[in-house]
């Protein structure tokens, strides 16, 4: 995918570990017609983070339902050993994260060769400068604000730092991302500090009407970014 593909920003992304798998189709469609752009996929291996949630066969499902862009962030520890699993089912967007990979440089230019964005994650505990050294390697930096693992926790206000420095660090086309207690109240100051795409789970999908919590969201996230350089 090239930049020429990418959404309009900002995106919020809905984090498909909230949704009801018993309705699958039904639930893609709802998020069709709410306008989004982007599902996020959070696939665990029960190993890097302490549970497990779906792999390639699921995502090969939801890839035969929709031509939205699938967001897939692999918390596992092993990403290379099963990337080619990931890219042959269709996900666009492949992130992984330092913790797992310390030396990530071939396994970001495998994605980018297959013609998919690069991106990498950083847990709460590790500083942006971890991954420094990789600005020009990466399409996608995502910034967790909970510890990985498991929906529904409270946004660390840390994060908003992290986004700051990494929105510095990395070239204006990069995208940053933030994953983790992401709602009405926690975008603002996230938002005012460069990010692109953020990823939603219960703030969608406990709301009674996923259109008016995605509008919702989008309206406050563009009246806080500035304007992209």
């Amino acid at each position: 995918m090239s930049q020429q593909d990418l959404p309009q920003t900002p995106v919020i992304a809905p984090s498909m570990l909230k949704c009801d798998f018993g309705n699958l189709d039904a639930e893609i469609q709802k998020l069709e017609t709410a306008g989004a752009a982007t599902l996020h996929l959070d696939v665990m291996d029960g190993h890097f983070v302490p549970n497990l949630s779906y792999g390639p066969m699921v995502i090969e499902r939801i890839r035969e339902r929709t031509k939205l862009i699938l967001d897939a962030h692999l918390m596992i520890s092993d990403p290379e050993k099963y990337l080619d699993e990931y890219i042959r089912v269709g996900c666009d967007w492949i992130t992984f994260h330092i913790e797992a990979v310390p030396e990530p440089t071939a396994l970001l230019k495998k994605i980018r060769d297959a013609g998919r964005l690069a991106g990498i994650a950083i847990n709460p505990g590790t500083p942006v400068d971890r991954i420094a050294k990789l600005k020009d390697q990466v399409d996608l930096v995502l910034v967790m604000s909970v510890e990985p693992g498991f929906g529904g926790q409270s946004f660390i206000p840390d994060a908003i730092q992290k986004v700051a420095e990494a929105r510095a660090l990395f070239p204006s086309e990069t995208l940053i991302s933030i994953d983790g207690g992401i709602g009405p109240a926690t975008i603002p100051d996230v938002a005012a500090n460069g990010v692109d795409v953020y990823v939603a789970g219960s703030s969608i999908f406990d709301q009674p009407c996923y259109e008016t919590a995605i509008r919702e969201m989008t309206s406050i996230a563009s009246s806080n970014s500035p304007p992209r350089q």
